[in-house]
Formats: C-alpha cells, structure tokens, sequence
C-alpha cells in the first residue's frame, strides 16, 4: 500500500509561482507590495486606500472542535481553490499561526493535504515576523511601565492594579504567574505578573481591528495598563507609549501575501485566538482582499458558538462588514465524539452516534441563521466514514432546509472541493443576506453577555463571581460599557465546561472576571477555568522535529 504523504511533503514538493505573478491575479504591480525572501511579500497600504469594496464576503465556520479534527483551514483553503478553478477571482483571507500551537498539540494553520498555502514552513514558523513585532511592542509597554513605577511613579500607578501583562509566543504554564522586580533597588519595583501567549495579547487584538497606521496609534494610546490608587484608568497614553510602539509595529500592519498550493492568492496576517480573543485575521487584510476579488473567503476560529459570534458581533460591527454566506464544516468523526463515542474507535461505523453527535452541528447552524447569514454545512469527508453515517448528517441537514455538500479538499485539493463551491455560489446568487449582530452595543455588559448565553450558549443564566461583578463596575467607570463583548471559554463546548459535549442544556454560564481591551475596543469576559497562557501536553509535537543534514525540515506535520 502507497504511503500517505505528509501535509509537510506535499508542500515541499509544490512548485511555487513567483510571488509577483500572484500579485498580478490582483491586478497589482510591483510597486504596490514588498517582497519578503521567496513566495512571500506584503502588501502595501495604499492598496487598500485607494480601491473600492467589490467583494462578496464569506465565512468559513465550524461545529465545537474534536479530537478527531474538523478540518476548518483545510477546508477554507480547499474552497478558495474550488472557487478560482471554476473560474472566479476568489482570494483568501485567513490568520497566521502562533508558535504554541504549533510545538504543542493542535498543530499549524495553513491548511492539510491538498489544500494548503505554501511556503508551509515559512507560514507556521517567523513567517515575516509579525508575531515577533507584536510582542515586542507589548513587551515595551511592560518595560515603560515598570520603568515608570522604578523612577519615582509620577502617576501615581498602584502596583497591586497593574493588568498589563507580558507576553511570548508559546506555551509555557510555568510563566502564568510570576513575580517580577526582585533583586534590591536595581531590580525595579517587587510585584506580581503574568504572562499571555502572544495571540491573547491586546496587541494583537488591536492590530487584527485597526484600519491603518493612524487608527493603531490611537487604539494603542487607548489601551489601559492599570489604576492609580484612587482607581483611575492608566493609559498607554500616559506612559507616552504609542509612538514607539507604533514604530515596531509599522511593517507587521502591511497584510502577508502568499499563495495556495494551487497558486490562487492567500492574504494571511493576525492570529487572535478565537477561545480567549476574537479569532478572526485583521480588517486590513480582509477589507484589501474585498477591494481586489470578486468572492473573499475568510475563516473564524475554533466553534462557531466562539469564532463566527466574534467574527460577526466584533469584527463585522467594527468595519462595517456584511457578510454574505457562512459554510459551517463538520466531520462524521467528530460528530460521533459529540455522540458519545470513545476517541479509539472512530473508524468503526455507528451512526446512532452520528446522529446524537448531530445536535451539536444542528445548534449551530440554528445561531448563524439567528445573524440573518445563510448557511451551508460542509462535510469534511474521512475514508473511513459509512455511507449509513454520511445519510445520517446529509438527511438531518435536508430535514432542516439546510443545503449540504461533501467535501474531499484534503486529498483532491480544489477539485473536492467542487460541490462546497458551488452551494456556496447558490447561496451568494441567491437573496441577499439580512446581516445583523446578536445585540446591541449599547446594552450594559451583563445583558450582552446574558445575550450571548442565552441565544448562542443555550444556557440558564449567567453567574457572576463578586470579583467580576466589581470589574463590570469598573468596566462602566472607564466607559467601556457600550462596547461588545469578547467571551473568553473553552473552545470544546458550548457550555464553559470542556466535557459537556454535544448540544448540552440545563447549564449556566460562570463569568470570574472581566478586564478591558480599551485598544480593540471591547470588554473581555472570562467564563471558567479557560487560561490566557496555555501549556505543554505530555508529548508536545516539538519533540518530532528537526532539520535533516541536506537543510530540509522534517516533522512539521
């Protein structure tokens, strides 16, 4: 039996176009990008600036994440090839991957098999170093502040009140609580710290929202550091940061350009985590693709109980997006883990499982509608699925008027992903959407987040720690109570409890903290025990990689 290549095979064995030659599928020239090494450039601004909107917008969304893999990048990719191969100026937009994720567990972001973007390597390693460039300009702000506290505190700041963090780009628990300033006069002002992996850095938030170079120096002004002992907001403004933050940040504000292994144009840039901030890539690279294609497919992370509510109720509220269409992926795999299923037995066929795992994909495509997006599910089809299995999702999905098509991005590339195509066209030529967010901003904090519980979650209510009631209080002090919310929870469930499967019901939402994120301009609520500083699993995917004597990478998924 032939050997599976690996998606690190297959991408080294692609024969990349030079990155002009996409550029031109755009209509660009060489004067509006710079390029980065081989197969990599970033656009120039005036790209964005100087052209107007003439692209449909669409989502690629997905079911509660498994064990079992869903495949949502994969099929984003595998849609954005089907579409260009049909003969549509379709472009990609998606988020760059953190290095965490990457040496631990889940893996990169660009896609599997025969649906990727290339250069591979490049893209889930420094990329163009944007990541690096955010937590140098978050790490600044940490080092003005505690400079400020060491040279006489002129502000006023109550060391006990700092919120600003540090922040790296990887998984480390040992740095989720530290203490800082040790070591006599020398070594600063003694106090408590934490580090945040880069993607739940504000930072990032801040550049995945901001317009242009003016409108991120004025969010980054924005950002709150902490109070003074009298409980005033302390700004990055204040400590006279956002000028030099703004400095190492101007270069990582130009959206990457790159390409699928079929050669269509990727724009990739940002990676906000969807289960802690808002998951979707930034507004420059979506808004500079719309101006350039005709259909613009985009992708929002993990669930769509996370991601898509994020991507609609901050990202599209934020820029003044209306998006046409959502394609919510699902595999038969991961339906019977929400079915009840052992993970070492998904190969062998059980479609009563399908079938209770089926209420979890059923609830979801009931809250896209509830954004007036219409939506199709694409199901991301495995070898091992039963034809029983894929009747059970295909019949459930008939039965609720919702269109279905499989998809097999993964070995065929844009050819299996013929049939998500052309829903997705259905859809686009059909009535036009009726966009709208969940809620209205102006609402205060708890009836958004019991908005959010309630119409998405399916919970009973929401409970609140007495900390996080002081915080909602404080939110409201600074003026923060009119902005949306951001929920921050486990990516596994709809509930804030990572083993409730499935389509739970009977549960309540337990929110222990909220904190600003005045630069994006949003509040984060915090539900259960979900962290901003993730750590290393048992056997971390690092341990099987490494770099042969002919300088080829090896192990990279």
């Amino acid at each position: 039996m032939a050997t599976v290549p690996t998606d690190i095979e297959i991408a080294q064995n692609a024969k990349l176009r030079p990155i002009a030659d996409v550029a031109a599928d755009l209509g660009l020239g060489t004067d509006d990008f710079v390029p980065y090494g081989d197969g990599k450039a970033k656009l120039r601004l005036d790209v964005m600036e100087s052209r107007e909107r003439r692209g449909k917008l669409v989502l690629v969304t997905g079911i509660n994440p498994t064990a079992a893999g869903e495949g949502k990048s994969t099929v984003t990719v595998g849609l954005t090839q089907a579409l260009r191969k049909m003969g549509h100026n379709a472009a990609l937009c998606i988020r760059e991957p953190s290095l965490g994720p990457v040496f631990g567990i889940k893996g990169g972001a660009a896609g599997g098999g025969y649906a990727q973007i290339v250069p591979m390597e490049d893209i889930n390693l420094h990329f163009t170093g944007d990541f690096h460039a955010i937590s140098s300009a978050h790490n600044l702000l940490s080092a003005l502040l505690d400079n400020h506290l060491h040279q006489g505190n002129a502000l006023g700041l109550d060391a006990r009140r700092i919120t600003w963090p540090r922040t790296i780009d990887m998984n480390d628990r040992a740095l989720r609580n530290i203490t800082v300033g040790l070591g006599g006069f020398l070594g600063g002002v003694p106090r408590e710290d934490h580090f945040v992996i880069a993607p739940a850095s504000e930072i990032m938030a801040v550049m995945s929202l901001a317009t242009g170079l003016a409108d991120l120096e004025a969010r980054l002004a924005r950002i709150i550091v902490g109070m003074t002992h009298d409980k005033k907001p302390v700004r990055a403004s204040d400590l006279k940061a956002q000028g030099a933050m703004t400095l190492l940040l101007k270069d990582a504000l130009l959206p990457n350009l790159v390409q699928t292994l079929e050669g269509g144009p990727a724009l990739v840039h940002c990676g906000p985590f969807g289960n802690i901030a808002h998951g979707c890539n930034s507004v420059i690279a979506t808004e500079t693709a719309l101006r350039l294609a005709d259909i613009v497919v985009t992708e929002a992370g993990f669930g769509a109980e996370l991601g898509a509510e994020k991507f609609f109720d901050i990202k599209c509220r934020s820029a003044r997006l209306e998006p046409q269409a959502a394609v919510l992926v699902a595999t038969v795999r991961a339906l019977k883990l929400h079915g009840g299923a052992d993970k070492n037995e998904l190969a062998t066929p059980d479609p009563d499982k399908v079938e209770r795992g089926f209420a979890n994909l059923a609830r979801h495509v009931e809250n896209i509608g509830k954004f007036g997006v219409p939506v199709l599910v694409a199901l991301n089809k495995f070898e091992t699925d039963s034809e029983q299995e894929l009747a059970v999702v295909i019949e459930g999905c008939e039965q609720r008027g919702v269109k279905v098509a499989l998809c097999e991005v993964w070995e065929r590339g844009g050819d299996g992903g013929a049939a998500v195509a052309e829903s997705v066209l259905e859809l686009l030529n059909g009535s036009p959407a009726k966009f709208k967010p969940i809620y209205d901003s102006a609402l205060p904090i708890e009836e958004k987040v019991a908005i959010i519980a309630s119409e998405i979650y399916r919970a009973d209510g929401v409970n609140y720690t007495p900390g996080a009631r002081r915080a909602i209080e404080r939110m409201n002090q600074f003026g923060l109570d009119k902005t949306p919310v951001c929920i921050a929870k486990t990516q596994y469930s709809f509930s804030d409890n990572a083993a409730l499967l499935g389509a739970p019901e009977g549960f309540k939402i337990n929110i222990r903290d909220v904190y600003p994120s005045a630069g994006a301009g949003f509040v984060v609520a915090v539900a259960g025990d979900i962290m901003t500083m993730p750590g290393l699993g048992r056997t971390p995917a690092a341990e099987k990689m490494g770099i042969g004597p002919d300088g080829v990478i090896v192990g990279l998924f």
